[in-house]
């Protein structure tokens, strides 16, 4: 009785372990033992083409990252050239108005190049080295494209001078500026005030009525 129980405990022992575990047999010097091997679950991996779709759509996203920032920098490399070149315009307003001297920005249009600089002789076409306060220079994301006066004189080229003093801008006008986006944008400026403004566009110019357009009261 104790023989056959001890033939029967083994099987029981194997019946009860967990689904899980398998057994196998190991055959060692004639006798043969049970040794348990555990099943190990199995991952899924990402296929082929599975890879590259997900690849395709990161290298989309990355592209138009890349087209938004590109654009968000030549929009604000723009508006800083543009801006330098306000300040210059300004700087020469206020310091006239606060000095009672005068002075002279110059856009040379074929050059790309503004300077702002004090008038201190009587030929106003020769420009000294000690008269220059500021000079800069537009790029290719911010390019001047024409200057027109509001005594209705026009250029495309060579140079254009705005001169002011205590009482104000001799002549009015506006600088026409082009950018990347060939979108128009106007520095505007105005006998009446010496706040210089940059206006989205190619508005028409005010220009000043003549005394014969003036209707008498």
């Amino acid at each position: 009785m104790d023989k056959k129980a001890a033939r029967i405990t083994p099987r029981i022992c194997i019946a009860l372990m967990p689904a899980r575990l398998d057994t196998g047999r190991i055959h060692t010097g004639g006798r043969t033992s049970r040794r348990f091997r555990v099943r190990r679950p199995r991952t899924r991996a990402f296929t082929l083409v599975e890879m590259i779709v997900v690849l395709s759509f990161l290298s989309l996203f990355i592209l138009m990252a890349m087209v938004d920032l590109s654009g968000k920098m030549r929009r604000s490399t723009f508006e800083a050239q543009v801006q330098e070149f306000i300040s210059a315009m300004q700087m020469a307003a206020t310091g006239a108005a606060e000095t009672g001297r005068r002075y002279e920005v110059i856009v040379d249009i074929g050059e790309q190049t503004y300077l702002l600089r004090q008038i201190t002789g009587s030929n106003l076409a020769e420009v000294l080295d000690e008269e220059i306060i500021v000079a800069g220079q537009f790029g290719d994301s911010c390019r001047v494209s024409y200057v027109e006066f509001d005594d209705a004189q026009y250029t495309n080229e060579g140079e254009a001078k705005f001169r002011v003093g205590h009482a104000g801008w001799m002549y009015g006008g506006k600088i026409v500026f082009q950018d990347e986006d060939e979108q128009s944008h106007t520095v505007a400026v105005s006998r009446l005030t010496p706040i210089v403004q940059l206006i989205v566009g190619d508005p028409e110019l005010m220009r000043p009525k003549a005394k014969d357009e003036v209707p008498s009261i």
